[in-house]
């Protein structure tokens, strides 16, 4: 029987702990040494709908989802109509006796019916019926003969606060439906578990967290943010660790204060940064060309989801693309890098920062919605905040302001384009800046010589980062190939494990991820897509955003675009289809 290689759902309505029974049984299942990747699927609602927490298994690294499910959690009769198309024959559903199923149809797809009397355990032995959660996770783990242990290491981290009687009736009430679970269809369903000797010490983290996490690494002391999904996650994150590395966060009362209040504190020479996404930026773009303008490092995390307007709030897309390209009107450096691992995304929140400092502009990190919130087992040595080098760029000593024979130029030309930047507070280092166009000490101009002067000096900076520290695409699998999926972003995962699927059955495949976007080497990025046989564009929005990009920049266009906008992330299965049904392979 396959162990250690399964594929669970849980769904049901808003408000029954849909979200956190997941994860639940994905941290059991990573202190057990497995590697999981967990994503959950929302409604835009507090109540009611149906929501689903969907987790995959391995004992091998995995970086996204699959289309196929073994198990289904049901906590209503709407999940198994949902989702019961994608069990597998042989996969069972797990559900409250209460929870009524068509047995037929269950029978007639092969899928097996475990129903159990989770409700009646939770009242009977834990006293509350709010229990039935935890039973719910002892039955999961007693159906694949998971190891009770971690259940119950889980059980006891999630509920020590509430006290030991909280504990005790949990560990009770969980033990006995796993017990249940076992004895009653456990020893019998193909797909089983088994948590491994001497496991690892590894983290579950999702892509906001990581950013977090890379941002607090990297000295950040300030975040200013207005709350939006999907990224207010990666405040709550900094937030939660805010007191102990001595960060200022401020909920702001809209999105403009919170770009604004990020600029103030950047100026002042702390490492800040704002967040939000598409919807939030658009009232952002403005003070964004303000702080191109002055020259003020800031970061800033575009997390996107579908839109325009409202658009799909709570569901993910890659439509932001061109807008971060663009935003603000006029012309000026801007660096934006587009994470597509949990790993990535915590090195933009370090590597973000450097950049911003190195060449006073503006940096977007721009994630999406899926990225955000996925789960995946990361490697601690993947986070090693002793390898972050911090870089603060250009900035002036005191004892260089001391020795100043005349007044300090904030805007002084260089031939790097970048301005060495004095921190305020030294009283040779007051100085005049403002959005207007201005003079090397930051007065306000017309002067078109000045102008030109200005706006070059600016412009220069793009070069110098375009040359010594934008990377080019990175290639997943084979270094040549037959077939190369170019994506971005959060696509890299069903991307990748799709190559590997299509280069199995013989159509030699490889990935080419594009992660940072602006500014770019042109003439090194058009050697590499011309040496492309056949180029398949992976993306998620309707006007293939990123292969507008690559021809922008290269003159070629994409061999076939495949592209998806229903608010759902790509599977790999999804990919291998489309290839198949649309690629002429070029030899």
């Amino acid at each position: 029987m396959p162990k250690n290689n399964l594929s669970i759902k849980v769904g049901g309505e808003a408000g029954q702990g849909v979200e956190s029974g997941g994860a639940g049984f994905a941290k059991a299942l990573v202190r057990g040494g497995l590697w999981v990747f967990g994503a959950s699927d929302y409604m835009s609602r507090i109540r009611g709908g149906h929501n689903f927490f969907h987790a995959r298994v391995s004992e091998t690294p995995i970086l996204t989802h699959v289309d196929d499910v073994h198990l289904l959690l049901a906590f209503n009769k709407d999940a198994v109509a949902v989702h019961l198309d994608e069990i597998v024959p042989g996969g069972g559903v797990i559900h409250d006796e209460a929870v009524k199923v068509d047995e037929a149809a269950l029978a007639e797809r092969g899928v097996r019916d475990f129903h159990i009397p989770l409700v009646k355990m939770a009242e009977e032995i834990g006293g509350h019926r709010i229990m039935m959660n935890t039973a719910a996770l002892g039955a999961t783990a007693g159906i694949t003969q998971y190891n009770f242990e971690r259940i119950a290491d889980v059980i006891e981290s999630n509920f020590k606060r509430k006290g030991t009687d909280t504990v005790q009736n949990n560990l009770k009430v969980a033990k006995a439906a796993y017990d249940y679970a076992a004895e009653n269809y456990g020893s019998d369903f193909e797909w089983t578990l088994e948590a491994l000797p001497n496991p690892p010490k590894r983290m579950l983290l999702n892509g906001n967290q990581a950013i977090g996490m890379g941002a607090i690494g990297a000295g950040c002391k300030f975040i200013s943010t207005y709350p939006m999904t999907p990224a207010s996650t990666v405040t709550e994150y900094i937030a939660a660790h805010a007191r102990k590395f001595g960060i200022v966060q401020k909920e702001t009362e809209d999105e403009l204060a919170a770009i604004l209040f990020a600029i103030g504190a950047a100026h002042t020479g702390v490492r800040a940064m704002t967040a939000s996404s598409g919807g939030g930026f658009c009232l952002m773009v403005e003070a964004y060309g303000l702080a191109a303008m002055t020259e003020t490092p800031l970061v800033i995390v575009e997390v996107a989801r579908g839109g325009p307007s409202t658009g799909l709030p709570t569901r993910t897309e890659q439509s932001d693309l061109q807008f971060v390209l663009h935003a603000s009107h006029g012309e000026f450096p801007r660096i934006v890098t587009a994470p597509g691992t949990v790993e990535q995304c915590f090195e933009a929140g370090y590597r973000a920062f450097n950049l911003a400092e190195k060449y006073q502009t503006p940096v977007i990190i721009l994630s999406d919605l899926f990225l955000s919130n996925q789960m995946r087992t990361v490697d601690v040595d993947a986070f090693d905040f002793h390898k972050i080098q911090i870089d603060r760029g250009e900035l002036v000593s005191a004892e260089q302001l001391d020795s100043l024979s005349g007044p300090y130029e904030r805007h002084a030309v260089t031939e790097s384009g970048i301005s060495p930047r004095a921190v305020p507070g030294h009283p040779n280092a007051v100085y005049i800046s403002t959005g207007d166009e201005h003079s090397e000490h930051g007065w306000i101009t017309e002067d078109s010589d000045i102008r030109n002067r200005q706006m070059e000096k600016r412009m220069r900076k793009q070069d110098t980062a375009a040359a010594e520290d934008m990377r080019m695409p990175i290639v997943w699998g084979p270094e040549t190939a037959d077939v190369s999926l170019v994506t971005f972003g959060s696509t890299v995962g069903a991307a990748s494990e799709a190559a590997e699927m299509m280069t199995a059955d013989g159509m030699t495949t490889n990935v080419l991820q594009l992660v940072d976007m602006s500014p770019i080497d042109e003439d090194k990025l058009t050697e590499i897509i011309n040496g492309l046989k056949t180029m398949v564009v992976i993306e998620m929005n309707f006007t293939g955003q990123l292969s507008q990009v690559i021809r922008q920049y290269t003159g070629r266009k994409p061999d076939v675009l495949i592209r998806k906008y229903d608010g759902r992330a790509f599977s790999p299965a999804e990919i291998v289809r489309a290839v198949r049904d649309k690629v002429v392979v070029n030899v």
